[in-house]
This record gives C-alpha cells, sequence and structure tokens, in this order.
C-alpha cells in the first residue's frame, strides 16, 4: 500500500525551512565575525599609533613647565618688566593619599596660619583633584629645603623653583605697562586667550592691564614638561630627562619710551595729581606717558590686600587712572593757538587788533581779563594770553572752524598706541550740541554765542587729554605731517609702523610758522606768560610753549585766585612745548590737576622734563658745547629775547554761560 503524498511534502518543507535559517544564522554570525575582524584590524593596524600614544600617557606624566614671560624694554634697552626666580610650593590632590594630612605637615612647615589652611582647603575642595593648589609662593631657601627635605613623606607635595613678574621701577610705568595676576573668567574671555592647563596652572600670572594685557598672546611664549615615569598608581618611579620639553619664552617688546625721562616726569610730579607726555615730533615716539600719582604693580603681582586697594580707589587723586589717556579736562589758554590757526584759515590776518580794557560786555554779560592789555595784535595775544581778544576772534570764526581745525591737530581723538583705556576728549560744535541735548533737554540743543566765547578759550563744553594735547603740539612743531603717537618700538625683533607714515597737514606753512614764533614769544619774550618760568639755561637752546589755566567752577566777578581753596576746587593748570623752538625735537604736554597757575605749576615741570630729553640728545649737547656748529634749516622766525623774570599767565575765563553744561572732571 503506497504512503500518503502530504508526509512527504510536511517533511520536505520543513527541511526546507531549516536550510534557510541555518545560513540566515550562518550569515548573520559570519557579517558579525567580520565585523569584529575589521574593528579589531582597525585598533590593531589603524589606530595602533593612537593607543601607543595613549599608553605612554599613561606611563608617562607630563609636569607643565611655566615659560618664561617676555621682557619689556625701553627705547635704550632698559629693562620696564622682567622675570625673578620664585619658590613655590604645590600640592596635587589626585596624587595624595590623605590631602588634610598633607596639607596639615605641609602648613607646619611653613609655619602658614590656621586661616590659611582653611582657605586651602576650600580651594581644594572646589578645584578638580588633579589640579595642582598653590600652598604657598616666594618662599625663603631655608623654606623651600625644608619642603623638599619632608618630600619623601609628602606624597603629592612639590617644591619647585619657577619665575615670578617683577617691575624695576614700581610705579613709574604702572599705567603704561600694567601688571599681571592670577587669570579669571573675564580673563579667559579675551581674544586668542582660552582655559587651557597653562591659564589655569595657579602659579601662571596673566596680563591684567596696559602693555602686558595688550600683548598677552606675544609675551606669555610656549610651556614646556618634565617627563616622569608612573606606575598603575601613579607614583613616580624614574625621571625620563631626556623626554624633557623646553618651553619657549615669551616675545620680547620694546617701547618706544624712555625710562629717564619718564622717571624725571614722576619725580617733578612728586604727590601732585597730573600726568605728562612727550613725543618725538620727528617720528611720533612716545618718550613720556606719566601718569600722577601712580601705584606699586609689584604689589598686584600676588594680590594687593583689600584695605590697601581701596585706599587707592578712594584716594581723590585717583591713582589707578591713567591720567595720559583717560583724564579730559577744559585746555584752557592752551587752546587759543587752535582759535588762531582757525582765524588764519578763515583769512583773518594776523595783524587784525583788538582792544582789551579789562572787561568786555556782551550779549548783557560782562566777559573779563586777567588785566588790561590795550590794543593787540593776533602774536601780542598769544603771548600774553589776553582772553578778551581771543573772545572776539571766536565769534569772528565760528564754531565749525574752529572744531575742525581742532580736529585736525588730533584733539578730541583715539589713537592706535597698543593699549586700551583711552578716552577720547570733546571737541563741541553746534551739530554735535542738536543732537547731544536732543533727547536730554530739547530747550538747550541751540548753540549760543556765550558758547562761541568760552570756546575761544578753551573752556565750556571742551575737553582734551594729555596724550591728545602733546599730538597737537608735535603736529604744530613738525609743520608738515600729521604725526600719530607709536607707543610699541617692536614686538619679538618686528619692528611696528611709524607714526610718521602719515598724511600731510592740511595748513599753509606760513599759518604754521606764526603759531610757532608766537609760542616761541610766550616762553622767551619778556612780558610772555612763561618768560622765566619756560627758561632751559641751556646756553642756545630755547623752548617755545603755552600756558594754560583752566577753570574748575564757575567764579563770580571775575575771581581767579583759586589756591586758597580745597584742593578739588583749584583750577587746572597746563602747560605745552616744544623744544629747540628753532629746531623742533621734542613735544611735550604737562597737566596739573588742581594745580592753580599753568605758569607756576605746569611750566616749571615741563621745563625739567624738557631739558632730561635735550641733555639725553647728542647733537642737542653738541650744540650748546659749539653753538656756532648750528644752521637753522627750517626757517623759523622767533625771537630769542628771553626774560629773567617770572610772569604769572594772563588768563581770565568768564562764567559758563546758561546753555553750557558742567563738564565731568
Amino acid at each position: 500500500m503506497s504512503e500518503p503524498s502530504i508526509i512527504f511534502n510536511e517533511v520536505n518543507e520543513r527541511q526546507g525551512v531549516f536550510t534557510r535559517r541555518v545560513f540566515l544564522l550562518g550569515g548573520l554570525t559570519g557579517a558579525g565575525l567580520g565585523v569584529l575582524s575589521g574593528r579589531l584590524a582597525q585598533l590593531q593596524l589603524v589606530q595602533n599609533k593612537g593607543y601607543l600614544e595613549q599608553a605612554k600617557d599613561n606611563q608617562y606624566r607630563k609636569n607643565l613647565i611655566i615659560p618664561p614671560r617676555g621682557v619689556i624694554l625701553d627705547r635704550n634697552n632698559v629693562t620696564l618688566a622682567s622675570n625673578r626666580p620664585n619658590f613655590r610650593v604645590m600640592l596635587t590632590p589626585a596624587s595624595t593619599p590623605n590631602v588634610d594630612e598633607a596639607l596639615a605637615a605641609i602648613c607646619a612647615v611653613l609655619g602658614l596660619s590656621d586661616a590659611r589652611r582653611e582657605e586651602l582647603k576650600a580651594q581644594i575642595v572646589h578645584s578638580p583633584k588633579y589640579r595642582p593648589i598653590e600652598i604657598a609662593e616666594d618662599l625663603t631657601w631655608e623654606q623651600f629645603s625644608a619642603v623638599n627635605v619632608r618630600a619623601p613623606e609628602l606624597p603629592g607635595v612639590t617644591a619647585s623653583m619657577g619665575e615670578a613678574r617683577v617691575y624695576p621701577f614700581g610705579g613709574a610705568f604702572a599705567h603704561v605697562i600694567g601688571y599681571v595676576h592670577t587669570a579669571d573668567k573675564k580673563d579667559l574671555q579675551q581674544p586668542g586667550i582660552k582655559a587651557d592647563e597653562l591659564t589655569l596652572n595657579p602659579a601662571y600670572r596673566i596680563g591684567k592691564t596696559g602693555i602686558e594685557k595688550a600683548l598677552e598672546v606675544q609675551l606669555r611664549g610656549r610651556p614646556g614638561a618634565e617627563m616622569d615615569e608612573v606606575d598603575v598608581r601613579g607614583r613616580v618611579i624614574a625621571r625620563r630627562a631626556d623626554e624633557d620639553i623646553a618651553p619657549t619664552p615669551g616675545a620680547q617688546v620694546v617701547l618706544t619710551l624712555d625710562a629717564d625721562i619718564q622717571n624725571r616726569a614722576m619725580e617733578v610730579f612728586g604727590e601732585e595729581s597730573g600726568a605728562a607726555v612727550m613725543m618725538d615730533c620727528r617720528t611720533g615716539d612716545l618718550l613720556c606717558l606719566a601718569s600722577a600719582p601712580s601705584f606699586d604693580a609689584n604689589s598686584f603681582v600676588k594680590g594687593v590686600p583689600s584695605r590697601e586697594y581701596n585706599a587707592l580707589m578712594n584716594y581723590e587723586r585717583k591713582p589707578l587712572l591713567n591720567k595720559a589717556i583717560y583724564g579730559n579736562f577744559p585746555p584752557g589758554s592752551t587752546f587759543k593757538m587752535t582759535v588762531a590757526l582757525a582765524a588764519l584759515e578763515k583769512g583773518i590776518p594776523e595783524t587784525t587788533t583788538h582792544v582789551c580794557g579789562g572787561a568786555w560786555p556782551y550779549g548783557g554779560h560782562t566777559w573779563h581779563c586777567d588785566k588790561a592789555h590795550g590794543s593787540l595784535n593776533m602774536h601780542d595775544a598769544i603771548k600774553v594770553s589776553c582772553d578778551i581778544y581771543f573772545y572776539q576772534t571766536a565769534l569772528a570764526v565760528g564754531p565749525e572752524l574752529i572744531a575742525q581745525t581742532a580736529r585736525k591737530l588730533g584733539l578730541g581723538g583715539v589713537f592706535d598706541i597698543g593699549i586700551s583705556g583711552q578716552k577720547a576728549g570733546l571737541v563741541p560744535d553746534p551739530t554735535w550740541k542738536a543732537e547731544y541735548f536732543r533727547t536730554r533737554r530739547p530747550s538747550e540743543m541751540k548753540w549760543y554765542p556765550g558758547d562761541t566765547i568760552s570756546y575761544g578759550i578753551g573752556q565750556g563744553m571742551l575737553t582734551v587729554n594729555a596724550l591728545e594735547q602733546c599730538v597737537m603740539v608735535s603736529r604744530l612743531a613738525n609743520a608738515k605731517k600729521a604725526l600719530a603717537p607709536r607707543l610699541i618700538r617692536s614686538v619679538g625683533g618686528v619692528e611696528q609702523p611709524s607714526g610718521a607714515a602719515v598724511p600731510d597737514l592740511p595748513f599753509p606753512a606760513e599759518h604754521l610758522d606764526f603759531i610757532r614764533a608766537a609760542m616761541a614769544s610766550v616762553a622767551n619774550d619778556a612780558g610772555g606768560t612763561a618768560a622765566g618760568a619756560a627758561k632751559l639755561d641751556l646756553g642756545p637752546i630755547k623752548m617755545a610753549g603755552k600756558t594754560g589755566t583752566a577753570q574748575a567752577q564757575n567764579y563770580a566777578g571775575g575771581s581767579r585766585a583759586t589756591l586758597h581753596l580745597d584742593w578739588a576746587k583749584r583750577d587746572h593748570a597746563w602747560f605745552v612745548a616744544f623744544a629747540p623752538y628753532d629746531d623742533p625735537r621734542y613735544a611735550l604736554a604737562v597737566i596739573v590737576q588742581h594745580g592753580g597757575w599753568g605758569a607756576s605749576a605746569a611750566a616749571p615741570k615741563a621745563r625739567e622734563i624738557m631739558r632730561v630729553a635735550l641733555l639725553k640728545d647728542p647733537e642737542v649737547r653738541e650744540r650748546i658745547r659749539n653753538p656756532a656748529s648750528f644752521v637753522d634749516t627750517r626757517g623759523i622766525s622767533a625771537k630769542a629775547a628771553v626774560s629773567t623774570t617770572a610772569d604769572t599767565e594772563s588768563i581770565e575765563s568768564p562764567p559758563l554761560p546758561e546753555a553750557v553744561p558742567q563738564v565731568d572732571q
């Protein structure tokens, strides 16, 4: 009897399903083995080098070597910022079996207080365990040796010699050079700065202000490393000195400043408040950028106690403020040269005369001068600093042309000298006033004649700083180029652009000759407001200049005697100058905040600063020794008579008109 055919069909079907499953599982298994083999091949062949490096990293520990920070020099290679040896002790929590015991032991060795120990504990808690914590720095040799002797007993504690920043001249260059300190979150947000093993190292100091901050990337260099071989627990078993990576020092920075001139400027200021800026009026190089009083930058490197910092912040003479580039004040009578140049531009002859009777009624108000000068032309009005002459001249010229001339001379500008912190002065005009008061006090948008009158003698809304004033004088003295100031001479041996690579001045040569001749009379002719006070006593070498006394408050009845008042109520004293007047080399601006008269407070300081620059110049010294060797090739016409009697400044600034807002000093 034959079997049912259905039985054979079921067997065949089951056999087919089994075969398909075998092939499917076999395929999946083969694919898995293929992927695994490929990954093994990738690890063993392709990524072998990378994993080998990681294995070596686990075998070796890199101890960071902080690179020497680049030195900062003056134009004569005098060191302004350098590094000194610094013994310090560090603790790495990850390498310390018992942090509390190690901390207690090291504090006992160094004689640290309980308060300091608690500060360190808190710092350790809030820091990554692998990150070294600075226990102490500036150790004596005895302390450093004591820590090294006990090193085997203190795992994770290391004593090493690093470097600390030092400023040889203390406060003389503090505002320009700046200082360094431990990095914070704000520092790490600077362009080119990032949080890495260098910036996060507690022994590293980052630039906080001045050149130190502006050139942080160039000054910092590249870190190196010491190689130690360690076991699986991180314990050092051998030094691998042959594999050490040497650090790369930071770039050397050379400034245009002259240490002798800068130090002399700080000496003549003493405890007084103000600034002095000197430029080479042939190249634009800044030789002096001093602000007084100052502070010792060395004390900021490790951190200033809060009491000392608050004292500096609250002192009325503002030692932390760089007055040379940030302190803006009315220029007073030093602005009369700008008004005179604008008058010449408008076509007003220098022979134009006005009569000064000591008082001048205009617009329902009486405007004063310190004395009755009589009939004056423009040259004599600058020499004796007659206010009434320039009240009337300003009205004839108009505020728009005065403002344009001032800006061409550099007033109201910000200059790229490589450091931040500049605050541009204010050179107002009717358009500016309308915009300024449009939303503040619409009723005062109009420019009044009283605004122009105050403008004529450097008062009212007008403000400038010492850097702008020095640029102005340097351009007048150069008589050709619209010089720009340069502070950084070279970085890493690369010369920076010259301040003389600028366009020509847009003024006729004869107009500039006239202004310079009038400035020479101010300092050298009998009756000049700086005669005697600006006498250099250097034989044929004479200085040309202009005094200025800028009021710090309104006055009633034309009274200008302020020296008996409290310091903050006294006038500001200005003196701007260049020398030699017949062969200009150096331009200078000096502001003595609340110093009183420009002739008595600022001019003598300018004289002492200028003497240093002139006596350091070999060509000037030769001319002093042998006057006949000098040939005047500039054709400057100026009287050489020198008054032996000092005269006070002839300036009388009127009360501010009702429309003029008070300027923040």
